[in-house]
């Protein structure tokens, strides 16, 4: 950090006024570098952080709500097949839109602005599905649920890379990670849901299953929006990349307990770069200079992890129903717990130890045990005895383990700290759209292949974690505690 940010000394003299204790700041990379070394006790920091989450709460709870609907909404508005695709498929063509765009507003006009818009989306669109008439209503209104999840993933990484330490416990690798568990715990909430549903709703009323799951959506929305004005604020450096020092020194007082002082005469002292504007062709700078090799392997991250994933995760049902021919309860109580001990479980190991191991490494052993397990799936084929269905739930076990602990966490970790501010909105949002453009093909995929192949749709799967391994061997990039925004200062590579 520059000398600027050591107290101001008193001149030589008896009568020489005492230094001022306050750190100062006179440029963004000031306020990089106070951030970098963490919040004071009793902070808001983590507050802020907390509803980021809320949000990635919501974008994961949106997108599995429909998981166990479609079969009651198909009976109640008389669907064809295709009619089933456009309502199933309506939220994901609108993250692709939204991450595109969200990616861009998240680093034109700010973190919060953006943060909060997107929060009415969730109401008005949650609100909309659960009272839709017919099947058109309810496909617009999944399309803007759909712009809100992609618009809001972007902002939600600044928030969590822009609000945390560089390095130690709590870092920005482990918190960006964070996603990864929260993401889970929402999939698994629906389950619960679901279940407890399952249970309360007479026989007469199942039908009103679906509208209640999308509807809830809505609820932690409201929370968020209620809360907002105690504990949000703009993130710091995005302000101070802008050239607001006042409002950034407000930032860090509210948010990080840090009652910091201006001192824009100091401005001198560090060779000054100007930020990056925010506009369009942001996006072609990701595959510029040396961010181009980072992009190449964020965006192979992004196609091989969703792909496989989503076969897996949104099959999962029909895979547990398959293997055990039993009831919807026991698909529900399986998927579950499937969810929760390996999936959420493994994103919490990696948030855990990504400061010491390395996004890297967590990420290679991920994709490794992903390979081994798909390949093990295909190897079973449809159990027939109680060790081959041991052997096949066990299959699946380690694959959503090691989504937990490798891609699942992490393929936001590179999206997120390959990027420096100036560039990390439109970073996470190529990122998203590209991942939503995975999943949608996934999605519709699956179904086809499993059709045409039975359990050897497993050999195809296997094909995108040993994509994304050969990727990770041949750009051996690390984001874990390298100070990726300083770069928006030292000039341009």
């Amino acid at each position: 950090m520059s000398s600027s940010l050591a107290p101001n000394r008193a001149d030589s003299g008896h009568n020489a006024a005492a230094p001022d204790p306050r750190p100062t700041i006179a440029n963004a990379a000031d306020v990089s570098h106070l951030v970098n070394h963490g919040a004071a006790t009793g902070s808001d920091a983590r507050v802020v952080v907390a509803i980021a989450l809320g949000g990635v709460f919501l974008d994961a709870y949106d997108l599995g709500a429909l998981a166990f609907g479609v079969k009651d909404i198909n009976r109640e508005f008389g669907l064809t097949p295709t009619g089933i695709g456009f309502i199933a498929s309506a939220i994901t063509f609108g993250a692709i839109v939204g991450a595109f765009i969200g990616g861009y507003l998240t680093d034109r006009i700010g973190r919060y602005r953006v943060f909060m818009a997107d929060m009415f989306f969730f109401v008005i669109a949650a609100i909309a599905c659960a009272l839709a008439p017919n099947a058109w209503v309810l496909g617009g209104a999944r399309f803007v649920m759909g712009l809100g999840v992609g618009i809001d993933l972007p902002v939600a990484m600044a928030f969590l890379a822009e609000f945390s330490r560089l390095q130690g416990r709590g870092n920005k690798a482990s918190r960006v990670a964070m996603w990864c568990p929260t993401w889970y715990a929402a999939i698994s909430v629906s389950y619960l849901l679901v279940l407890g549903l399952y249970f309360t709703l007479p026989a007469t009323h199942a039908g009103w299953l679906w509208r209640l799951l999308l509807g809830f959506g809505a609820v932690p929305a409201v929370v968020i929006i209620a809360v907002r004005s105690r504990y949000m604020s703009e993130s710091p450096v995005w302000a101070a990349n802008q050239g607001d020092l006042d409002g950034a020194a407000a930032i860090l007082r509210r948010s990080y307990g840090l009652d910091v002082r201006v001192d824009a005469t100091a401005a001198g002292r560090l060779r000054a770069v100007t930020p990056r504007r925010a506009t369009w062709g942001n996006y072609g700078a990701l595959f510029q200079g040396v961010y181009r090799r980072r992009t190449i392997l964020a965006t192979m991250m992004s196609v091989a992890s969703p792909f496989a994933y989503n076969a897996v995760a949104f099959g999962l049902p029909v895979i547990i129903s398959s293997f055990l021919a039993q009831s919807m309860l026991t698909t529900i109580l399986c998927s579950l717990a499937l969810n929760l001990c390996f999936a959420f479980v493994g994103g919490l190991v990696s948030v855990r130890i990504v400061p010491r191991v390395g996004a890297w490494k967590l990420t290679v052993f991920g994709y490794v045990l992903q390979f081994v397990a798909l390949v093990g799936l295909a190897l079973v084929g449809r159990p027939h005895s109680g060790v081959e269905v041991a052997i096949a739930v066990s299959m699946l076990a380690a694959f959503l383990l090691g989504q937990g602990v490798g891609p699942g966490s992490h393929t936001m970790t590179y999206a997120s700290l390959s990027y420096p501010t100036s560039l990390r909105g439109v970073g996470v949002g190529l990122n998203q759209t590209i991942t939503r453009a995975s999943s949608t093909v996934s999605l519709f995929l699956f179904p086809v292949l499993a059709a045409a192949l039975a359990t050897k749709v497993f050999w195809v799967i296997a094909v995108a974690p040993l994509a994304g391994l050969l990727i990770l061997l041949a750009i051996r990039w690390e984001p874990s505690g390298y100070d990726v925004d300083a770069e928006d200062y030292v000039g341009r590579r």
